[in-house]
């Protein structure tokens, strides 16, 4: 495995009686794109916001290249991108206008928040329509500006909650592209999504949680191998028979 990037060691997190987070531990290697499934409910979210600073933890370690997130949560923000699967955009400025301003709040100037919008723009297919106002583009544009917005700054780890959700073909192939261009640049990923293909396409290692805990780790194909043919068995198969066929809410 490529040197750990980000570590996570007995994590813990409660909300008055409820055991949110239980003793969560993985890690993501230096240019890995690692999984993090689950169903609603299961304890995804309140890791990512730990990982994220947002929140913190009632016990447990985590490190980030080197940092320690209890310790030194402001080295952390400084490497690492937050890509929300609810859109964080400004609908009446424009795309360029957008990105300066995160890129502003990331602590660049003026002038290379420009600059790198431009390249973070034309990486998306998004060049042409710099000066458009966000609230005319469609639903794939707006999770592509969502995406550039998360890579200003340089982050060295990037965080995607469900970047093609109702997106076109055409958006989804970009944003996955873009992805694994990354990743072979030497940027790590926590991906977390619903659509299994997607994982099963991108990610390096898989986590399944429920509960709160972790009930598998590996890779997709050793996770469907474990279960029948990794040919014919699905990482959906997978997730099914781990997580069960009842709804959640």
């Amino acid at each position: 495995m490529a040197e750990e990037f980000l570590v996570v060691k007995d994590l813990h997190k409660s909300f008055n009686e409820f055991k949110a987070v239980n003793g969560v531990s993985f890690s993501i290697g230096k240019g890995e794109i690692f999984g993090l499934l689950g169903p609603n409910g299961a304890g995804k979210t309140t890791t990512i916001r730990m990982l994220a600073t947002v929140l913190k933890a009632d016990s447990g370690e985590i490190t980030i290249g080197g940092h320690s997130v209890r310790r030194d949560a402001e080295s952390v923000r400084n490497i690492i991108g937050v890509c929300p699967q609810d859109l964080a955009l400004y609908e009446d400025l424009s795309a360029l206008d957008n990105m300066v301003f995160f890129g502003r709040m990331a602590g660049m100037n003026g002038k290379e928040a420009k600059e790198q919008a431009m390249t973070n723009l034309k990486m998306m297919g998004l060049v042409d329509r710099a000066k458009g106002k966000v609230a005319k583009f469609s639903g794939g544009m707006k999770r592509r500006i969502n995406l550039a917005i998360a890579l200003m700054g340089n982050p060295r780890l990037l965080f995607l909650d469900e970047p093609t959700v109702g997106i076109d073909p055409q958006s989804r192939n970009n944003i996955y592209e873009t992805i694994e261009d990354l990743r072979d640049k030497g940027m790590s990923v926590l991906y977390t999504t619903h659509y299994m293909e997607e994982a099963d396409r991108l990610c390096k290692r898989v986590a399944i949680m429920d509960g709160g805990q972790i009930i598998a780790l590996d890779t997709p194909y050793k996770l469907k191998g474990e279960i029948g043919s990794p040919e014919q068995v699905t990482l959906e198969d997978v997730f099914l028979k781990l997580t069960g066929r009842s709804l959640r809410d």
